[in-house]
């Protein structure tokens, strides 16, 4: 069966018509061995939601083994190929930018032009058909659900990663992949819902090195061709998706709201890139394979030293489900039980427990990504080397610049970029939006080595190629400022 897809000359989506057949057997029962903290064997063998330990909360139907799961929502069926309306540009490209009216003028005309051109990619239009994605060697397939209606800016979108990990066969994430079709998605009554297979059944199977410019591959075609609301992109994951999780937002928090990690390991990840994106730990008391209950108590204190060392910032919950082994209920409508203090539980074994709501989306969605924050901190030992973009929130820096970290702040009242620290050795470059500061005032660079005032020029072709690095409109660049840090 064929999708249809039809929008609004101006970007809003018209009619979805999706489709997700996945063919797959029954999950399999846990079992992993432990190992050691930061293992990089710590989603290699069976580690996947049971059926049998009522994961999906009673709110949802699994789907039964060897089965299909074909949900329709909206269109045409009887459309034979995916059509796309004819396009043009309602904007005027400027002919100069003198002003900030000019700049917005310009914002929408590349916009426009950038929608226009994915929209009738071929390569694009493919990608959405058969719902899969390639780079490199490694193919991404996913399921894609339209549920309930936008608002007036689009659908949030909602990416979820299932267990499973290193496997003989696909036969172990098939069938995972298949429960992630329900498993969140019957707590989601507004968005898109996607349920992403990794690229291969390998321990890190959410996270090879081609995985992360795939999620950037997908999030664009979720916003050109589903009118997702790019600041209100969430990520969640169970077992081997939890692992997938932690790697994900340590390298793309800039493309998240908030995300969810449930039952999975960190691999001695670092997190000082979620400055600005809310992220949700969950775990059962009793999963003590690679240490889980552990290691997942453990980052919730990392956070929190994290949040504490820069004074905000790293918005979390920890919470270890008292009683419970590798499932437990993260997307029920029901409060669950989890410790009431997971680093009192941790030290000191308090095992006095209270009542949540631990629903994973019901966490995710009431935070809307603010894209230019006014606040960053880069950790660049954390970029992904396949990806093709240089930038980070309104930051940028030569892909080869893998070390060091800076913490940076954009201060629009003094018209003044601020760095507080910055352990780089290269250049770091400033992006400007007229949403941030005055482009047609001096802007000030604060650095511990000093300061400089500069008069910047709003620039056409910056906007150009900074809308084309991550399909974003939210990142859209007139100027940049580059200083070189010793």
């Amino acid at each position: 069966m064929k999708r249809k897809l039809l929008w609004k000359k101006e970007g809003a989506l018209v009619s979805v018509l999706a489709v997700c057949v996945l063919l797959a057997a029954c999950g399999e029962e846990e079992t992993g061995t432990d190992a050691g903290e930061g293992s990089s064997v710590s989603g290699s063998v069976s580690e996947e939601i049971s059926d049998a330990d009522d994961a999906s909360g009673g709110e949802g139907t699994n789907i039964p083994s060897g089965e299909e799961s074909a949900e329709d929502f909206g269109g045409d069926e009887g459309a034979d190929e995916l059509t796309v309306e004819e396009t043009v540009n309602p904007y005027t490209k400027p002919d100069s930018l003198e002003s900030n009216e000019d700049i917005e003028n310009a914002r929408k005309y590349i916009w426009q032009e950038y929608l226009n051109q994915v929209r009738n990619d071929a390569a694009r239009m493919e990608e959405v058909e058969n719902r899969a994605m390639t780079f490199g060697e490694a193919t991404m397939k996913y399921g894609a659900f339209v549920l309930g209606e936008p608002d007036e800016l689009g659908y949030p979108l909602f990416i979820a990663l299932h267990g499973g990990g290193q496997s003989d066969t696909p036969d172990l994430n098939d069938s995972q992949w298949v429960q992630m079709t329900s498993y969140y998605q019957n707590s989601v009554e507004n968005g898109i819902y996607v349920n992403p297979r990794g690229v291969r059944d390998t321990w890190d199977c959410h996270f090879n090195p081609e995985s992360y410019p795939l999620y950037d591959r997908l999030i664009e075609n979720m916003i050109a061709f589903y009118d997702v609301d790019p600041n209100r992109v969430y990520l969640t994951g169970f077992s081997a998706g939890g692992d997938g999780v932690y790697a994900i937002v340590a390298k793309m928090a800039d493309r998240f709201a908030a995300a969810n990690m449930s039952a999975g390991h960190p691999n001695g990840l670092p997190l000082w890139n979620l400055y600005n994106m809310p992220l949700q730990l969950q775990v059962g008391e009793n999963d003590t394979a690679y240490d889980r209950n552990i290691v997942t108590a453990q980052y919730g204190q990392l956070l929190d030293g994290y949040q504490e060392e820069l004074g905000g910032g790293y918005i979390h919950n920890t919470y270890v489900h008292q009683g419970q082994g590798h499932n437990f209920r993260d997307n029920s409508i029901s409060d669950q039980k989890v410790m009431a203090d997971s680093a009192a539980w941790l030290e000191s074994g308090d095992s006095a427990v209270v009542e949540v709501d631990a629903n994973a989306i019901r966490f995710m969605e009431q935070y809307v990504r603010e894209p230019l924050p006014e606040r960053v901190v880069w950790d660049l030992s954390q970029r992904a080397e396949q990806r093709t973009g240089e930038s980070f929130y309104w930051l940028q820096a030569d892909g080869g610049l893998t070390e060091g970290r800076i913490v940076a702040s954009c201060d629009r009242e003094t018209n003044s970029i601020n760095v507080e620290e910055c352990s780089i050795a290269g250049e770091v470059t400033f992006l400007l939006s007229n949403d941030m500061l005055d482009m047609f005032a001096p802007v000030t660079v604060n650095t511990p080595a000093g300061s400089n005032t500069v008069t910047v020029t709003p620039d056409f072709d910056l906007l150009y190629e900074t809308t084309m690095e991550r399909g974003d409109y939210n990142y859209q660049f007139a100027a940049k400022i580059t200083v070189t840090f010793e």
